[in-house]
């Protein structure tokens, strides 16, 4: 007589009994947000609609904020920070600059950073013609992917700007260009290489590969370049992601580096820091193309010395920031 094991099988069925009440819980709430937040229903109404209590109410529409399962979007242009995004383009230049409101200073500006960043990608996907655009890393990127909405748009070619990994072969958590392909659908091109080579021969040998000239082509015909604009600084995300050893942040600084694009370096005026660190960075240069744009996204206090390094050496020709940022980078230095 044979005799079944079904534990396994009910463990299955218990794990697919929960992820199916997960997605109703999930499906719930995001239906009392709408209700809520697009149609304008009263709490009690939506109580009364769905069968709960206004507590319960309550609970799934948080649930929904919490979750992400709805953005917010303001339509209406604020006065102030069309004007500051005017100077701005005027001051340094740029082809196009936007300029998102603040609630305060200390108030971290990334998601509204994010939401117009995302925004403003979203009108790209939809272009009906093919562009190839770059992305370096970070934590405002990737904001930036958490906020852009899901979209068919598999005409577009979408590859990476810089090395993603630390030399003893930790990948970045603040990679973007995968998640970019997942929402589009586009072609990807990543970049797993190492930020810093450990010495100049071996960075040669493997941009000579085969992988990175197909980057280095892409780069070359690129409409659009997407940049997170950081800090170098001790506890700085080159540093503190393991990129970059202290003796070589030491010498950065002692370059004067104050900021980095696709993890390269530049001083306050902009001007690339050519060393002993950066001559064995992977990555691909923020080249200025005619036609090409390249988008700066960043904001927060402490960003501003390299924001405006990066505007002053036209290392960008677009921003999106926050107001703050904007007020102090239009106060000279």
């Amino acid at each position: 007589m044979q005799i079944r094991d079904n534990s396994m099988a009910l463990g299955l069925d218990a794990e697919t009994g929960r992820q199916r009440q997960q997605a109703l819980r999930l499906e719930q709430s995001a239906r009392a947000a709408w209700l809520y937040y697009v149609g304008g229903r009263t709490q009690d109404e939506i109580a009364a609609e769905l069968g709960v209590s206004r507590q319960v109410v309550q609970r799934l529409v948080s649930r929904a904020v919490s979750e992400k399962l709805i953005k917010f979007r303001i339509d209406h242009p604020i006065a102030s920070c069309l004007e500051q995004a005017a100077r701005l383009i005027d001051r340094y230049g740029l082809v196009e600059c936007e300029v998102v409101p603040c609630s305060a200073a200390g108030i971290n500006p990334v998601r509204g950073i994010a939401i117009a960043g995302a925004t403003y990608l979203e009108r790209w996907f939809a272009r009906p013609r093919g562009a190839t655009i770059g992305f370096s890393t970070g934590r405002t990127l990737r904001a930036v992917a958490a906020e852009t909405s899901p979209v068919e748009a598999t005409q577009h070619r979408i590859f990476s700007l810089c090395g993603t990994m630390s030399r003893d072969g930790r990948a970045s958590p603040f990679e973007v260009v995968l998640r970019f392909a997942d929402l589009t659908g586009g072609e990807c091109f990543p970049m797993p290489l190492p930020v810093v080579a450990s010495t100049v021969e071996e960075r040669i040998l493997l941009q000579d590969q085969r992988p990175f000239q197909r980057l280095r082509q892409l780069a070359q015909t690129a409409g659009l370049f997407v940049l997170g604009i950081g800090t170098v600084g001790w506890g700085a995300p080159l540093h503190k992601d393991g990129f970059l050893v202290e003796a070589e942040l030491h010498q950065l600084l002692t370059a004067g580096a104050v900021g980095e694009l696709a993890s390269w370096p530049f001083d306050a005026q902009g001007v690339l820091i050519e060393n002993g660190v950066s001559e064995r960075m992977t990555a691909l240069g923020p080249d200025p193309l005619p036609g090409r744009t390249i988008m700066g996204m960043a904001g927060g206090i402490e960003k501003v010395p390299a924001i405006r390094g990066a505007l002053r050496g036209r290392l960008v020709n677009a921003l999106i920031t926050d107001e703050l940022t904007a007020a102090a980078l239009l106060t000279e230095a």
